[in-house]
């Protein structure tokens, strides 16, 4: 009788664990957020991602922990497999910059039809689910003359900002969904950011505030238990006062870790508008519900200085007159430039037509 009572209370248990489905689980965030999510004996975690031989070899080490379910996103098929009976969805799969510019198309059908499939069959498989959603500051556009930003503020995505667009589109589908809902727009998230040509886009006097993977899948998996205080509502998730910096500051302090001297470019390496990033002036709100900051600038710029070997170093401080004239041959504004293309010297730059003309020829 105790055997058959114990066996009887181990099963409930196992009933009452709280079902998250998580996606987009091998990325930068993701994966953080899945590291959290073990810790807690209460989940029962399914984990569905791309297979691509990257997304395989992180998620290996989570098989005895977690379900892993490989598919597409944009297939209504794939995504019925893992919509049934769950408690909380974490969605973070996305197609991100500069792929998501360079391939709209890709884009829009993982961002925004994977998100509309995930919408329909959970309506339809788990209707009571939470739904937790990854946005973006980039929703909010150029704001370097006004970097304080509130939740309320008009949603205007840079021109030409593929990824901005589709996440202002998915926001607007959650709202109107039958779901209970959460909605994160993220900061600068500062962490595995591999050189692109995105890092001439930012003007280099832009006001950031990052925030690390770390906090923000602390953020994800620290909101899963507070439904009540969070559904229906819109934050700004930000790592705080102390993870603000300038543009320039940012490089002039990775450029020394690196190895690479001074942010030395010439003139019109950097756009002066059109791209995104500001202060959560309204991210303390977050904060103060779920308790997700442990990290702020120095600790990143520290993980940073630990991640590059003395040998790296040494090796970039030889060649770093090579890396700088690579790195200025990937940026677009300076090309515009120099070419006078005169669209894309008008989206990059300030100045008006008779002055552009002047400069670029």
């Amino acid at each position: 009788m105790i055997i058959s009572k114990s066996k009887t209370m181990k099963e409930e248990n196992i009933n009452t664990k709280k079902r998250i489905l998580l996606t987009g689980a091998s990325g930068t965030v993701g994966l953080e957020t899945l590291q959290h999510l073990v810790k807690n004996p209460n989940y029962e975690i399914t984990i569905f991602d791309v297979e691509t031989k990257n997304s395989v070899k992180k998620l290996s080490s989570f098989r005895n922990s977690v379900e892993i379910v490989y598919g597409d996103i944009g297939n209504m098929t794939d995504i019925e497999k893992v919509s049934v009976n769950q408690d909380a969805v974490i969605h973070l799969a996305a197609i991100i910059p500069p792929l998501a510019d360079a391939d709209p198309d890709l884009a829009y059908r993982v961002n925004v039809k994977g998100t509309k499939n995930l919408i329909d069959a959970l309506e339809k498989n788990s209707p009571d689910c939470y739904f937790l959603f990854s946005s973006s500051i980039s929703v909010y556009g150029d704001r370097v003359h006004n970097p304080k930003i509130l939740v309320t503020d008009q949603l205007k995505p840079s021109p030409g900002d593929q990824y901005g667009e589709t996440k202002v589109l998915c926001e607007s589908m959650i709202r109107e969904s039958k779901l209970s809902w959460s909605i994160f727009r993220l900061a600068a998230i500062m962490g595995n950011h591999k050189i692109s040509k995105l890092m001439f886009h930012m003007p280099l006097e832009t006001t950031m505030e990052i925030c690390t993977p770390q906090d923000t899948g602390r953020a994800f998996a620290n909101a899963v238990d507070f439904q009540t205080q969070l559904e229906k509502r819109i934050f700004n998730l930000g790592g705080g006062k102390e993870c603000v910096i300038s543009y320039l500051s940012f490089l002039e302090k990775m450029f020394e870790a690196f190895g690479l001297g001074q942010v030395d470019f010439p003139a019109k390496a950097f756009a002066e508008k059109n791209f995104h990033c500001g202060i959560m002036e309204d991210g303390d709100k977050l904060e103060e519900i779920i308790h997700f900051r442990r990290q702020d600038l120095n600790d990143y710029f520290e993980m940073v200085e630990q991640e590059v070997s003395t040998s790296q170093k040494k090796m970039t401080i030889i060649f770093k007159s090579f890396i700088k004239r690579w790195l200025l041959s990937q940026s677009e504004p300076y090309r515009a430039f120099r070419k006078g293309n005169l669209v894309e010297i008008k989206h990059f730059f300030n100045n008006n037509r008779s002055e552009i003309v002047k400069t670029a020829f």
